[in-house]
């Protein structure tokens, strides 16, 4: 396992207590204060070694890239047989006799030059930062908001999605293929979500919009029926071809809204913050994506999204053997990615290290950031913490993946504790991911109790094996990836929207081995497995902080690109200052006094306090509860009397 400082820019071996090199505290309060104190952006510690790399992986590449083509024209997606068929061609398998021989006949030639470049890549990876760093200068539009003062606060949105990007070859195991042209159309439209308008300012009530019980019109996403043929092309071009939505247009013409009555709501509205959207959230603050294996995806999203969020980390992950906790060979790193409009601070690296079978090829692990959002009004650095995961995968084997929470919750808590000052006001601490288990499979229910649901909160979650009514499963069946109902983003959302045809999409929960699966429950919706998870947590953050989740999105916008469902949680924070919160508080004896007077009056036909009186002592009330529960909540939701 890997421990990177952002002070130094360098790796340090995780080693025991006693051996470990101590950072020094302090560096913190500086680094804020000065850009300079970032991460470098080489994973090398000099030039020298970062040129020796590029030498020894250009020796490998014609081998790696023989074996990724001998693959993918062995292994052919649903689209592609589905072609065939409606073409009547039938000399795929001569394509494919003929193919095989060429790529095999490459790596029979490359072979011994890989293996010489391997000998030199091998050792370097002993010195090699567990990933890299770009950090980019965004002007215009796309810059992040300053901190508000007077304690008005912000809006936060941070997004998750597996977008399925191993070698061509590979990702073809899952249905998909042209990873290239896939990395390129995803980078695009996040960068044109992005993009578009944001409204940075707190949302007090989510309002009737975010209840999925209105009718839906048409999207203005240019999707058409080609795209299922070109999935990678026909995004990217359909993309730069979306009309952009003005907030305040008629809802009939707002590709966010939601079809009728598909989920089932038992609730009120104020229950329910989930919604399906065919765009990328506006207003993302940090994207994370997960199974970005490919190097040349992951260089061809962060050249698209740098320029609109500034700092990006990509390559995350360790190769070849470790000294410490990854065992096993590495042959591909952990696939995280991540994206931010803030300045990294810190960044940090850790190694899974009870992998089995495929999983244990990859280095999955945890990565967590301290990101710089701004200053308050007593000049204190506001910062927040964010982590990101992708865990073990195979079905059955829950006791790897409760294994690997536990040591979430470790190194979550190692890495804030080494890197928090006194000073430092936190507004936000998220951690998201693919968890490879979900909250409705009887063969996840070790997974579902695990504590980590006790500090980190579940938007979507009402209990163990229980998830509230408005969730969707947010991963796909790959064989029906590009049918016609789920290949393009406004048909996916409304096949999502209707629990009919949900079900014939999304993958169900696994049941226990030997055991009938009895779902769902009766009187409840169809949800499916949502293994895609964005949480959030409230007891690390400062003592006058105040966080209320606004909205949850489900994305379609990547339908024909992943098999996974992205992910949105938007989230109000707000930061009281001493003064603020103590003038809102219980501030004299007569406001008490008012107090009980207004309780001793809770019926219609009393009328022992005045009419004035009262309303004064209902906003007092408002107020305080306001400072005292940072609910975000309306008025007219909160006050009931």
């Amino acid at each position: 396992m890997l421990q990177v400082s952002a002070e130094y820019g360098a790796t340090q071996a995780r080693c025991p207590p006693h051996n470990r090199e101590q950072v020094p505290r302090g560096r913190v309060a500086v680094a804020t204060r000065s850009r300079a104190m970032a991460l470098r952006e080489s994973p090398f510690p000099n030039g020298f070694a970062e040129g020796l790399h590029a030498v020894a992986w250009g020796l490998i590449a014609p081998c790696f890239w023989s074996i990724d083509r001998l693959l993918a024209v062995c292994r052919s997606t649903s689209l592609e047989r589905r072609r065939r068929r409606e073409q009547e061609c039938y000399l795929h398998p001569l394509r494919v006799f003929f193919g095989a021989l060429l790529f095999l006949a490459l790596l029979l030639l490359s072979a011994p030059i890989a293996l010489l470049g391997f000998l030199l890549w091998a050792p370097l990876q002993a010195v090699r930062r567990p990933f890299s760093y770009h950090r980019g200068r965004v002007t215009g539009p796309e810059a992040p908001d300053p901190w508000p003062h007077g304690g008005d606060g912000a809006a936060f949105s941070f997004v998750s999605a597996n977008v399925c990007l191993l070698t061509d070859g590979l990702a073809r195991f899952n249905n998909l293929s042209h990873t290239q042209r896939r990395a390129a159309a995803i980078g695009h439209l996040i960068v044109q979500g992005v993009s578009r308008p944001r409204d940075r300012s707190p949302v007090v009530s989510p309002g009737p919009a975010n209840c999925l019980l209105s009718e839906a019109a048409p999207g203005s996403y240019g999707a058409t029926d080609t795209l299922a043929e070109h999935p990678g092309e026909a995004r990217a071009e359909g993309a730069g071809r979306e009309t952009r939505q003005d907030p305040a247009s008629p809802s009939g013409s707002n590709p966010d809204r939601h079809a009728d009555g598909g989920l089932g709501l038992a609730g009120s509205c104020e229950d329910a913050l989930g919604k399906v959207s065919a765009l990328f959230p506006a207003n993302v603050d940090i994207v994370c994506l997960e199974e970005v294996f490919d190097r040349r995806a992951a260089r061809r999203l962060k050249e698209a999204l740098s320029p609109v969020l500034g700092h990006v980390l990509y390559d995350v992950g360790v190769y070849g053997f470790q000294p410490y906790g990854c065992c096993s060979f590495k042959f591909f790193n952990s696939g995280l990615f991540v994206a931010t409009r803030y300045a990294v601070l810190e960044a940090e690296y850790r190694c899974f290290p009870n992998g089995r079978g495929e999983d244990a090829l990859a280095a999955k692990g945890l990565l967590c950031i301290k990101v710089l959002i701004g200053q308050d009004e007593k000049q204190k650095p506001v910062i927040g913490y964010y982590s990101c995961t992708h865990l073990h995968a195979p079905e059955g084997e829950g006791q790897i993946r409760t294994e690997q929470l536990t040591l979430l919750m470790q190194w979550i808590e190692e890495f804030q504790t080494r890197t928090r000052e006194p000073e430092e006001v936190v507004v936000f601490d998220v951690l998201s991911g693919d968890f490879n288990f979900d909250n409705c499979s009887p063969d996840d229910t070790l997974e579902q109790k695990h504590h980590i649901f006790q500090h980190y909160k579940d938007p979507c979650r009402a209990g163990p094996g229980k998830e509230k009514p408005w969730v969707i499963g947010t991963l796909l069946e790959q064989p029906t990836l590009y049918e016609e109902e789920v290949n393009t983003p406004e048909r996916l959302q409304k096949t999502l929207e209707k629990e009919e045809l949900r079900k014939l999409y999304v993958s169900p929960p696994v049941p226990l081995a030997g055991c009938p699966l009895v779902y769902p429950e009766s009187g409840s919706p169809w949800v499916g497995r949502r293994i895609d998870y964005v949480l959030y947590r409230e007891s690390t953050l400062a003592e006058h902080c105040c966080s209320a989740v606004e909205e949850i999105t489900f994305v379609t916008q990547f339908a024909g690109l992943t098999d996974h469902i992205p992910v949105g949680l938007k989230m109000n924070v707000t930061v009281k200052s001493d003064a603020r919160v103590g003038n809102k508080g219980l501030r004299s004896s007569s406001f008490a006094h008012n107090i009980l007077k207004a309780l001793l009056c809770t019926t219609p036909v009393q009328r022992t306090v005045p009419a004035a009186e009262k309303r004064q002592v209902m906003t007092e009330l408002y107020l305080f509860r306001l400072s005292s529960t940072g609910d975000r909540r309306s008025h007219s939701q909160r006050c009931t009397w």
